[in-house]
């Protein structure tokens, strides 16, 4: 499912939500019940969909430094 290419991962590391509770805030700064709560009621349609269900995956393996490194080094 987490696409290997930088490309893919400095896009996630750099992506924010649009819309509710933590809307502008970060992926990676969304806490990992919000992307159980989302698995449990369906991810939504498209890109934004597959890029938290890539950050649950993220969070749940304990990964979330490789995405902070990615932001910290501000690469795009």
């Amino acid at each position: 499912m987490l696409s290997g290419s930088k490309e893919a991962l400095v896009e996630l590391a750099h992506y924010k939500m649009p819309f509710g509770k933590y809307k502008d805030r970060y992926l990676i700064d969304i806490p990992e019940y919000y992307y159980t709560w989302f698995r449990q009621k369906g991810f939504p349609k498209g890109k934004l969909g597959m890029m938290m269900q890539q950050m649950h995956e993220i969070k749940i393996n304990g990964l979330e430094e490789l995405i902070y490194t990615i932001k910290k080094r501000n690469l795009r």
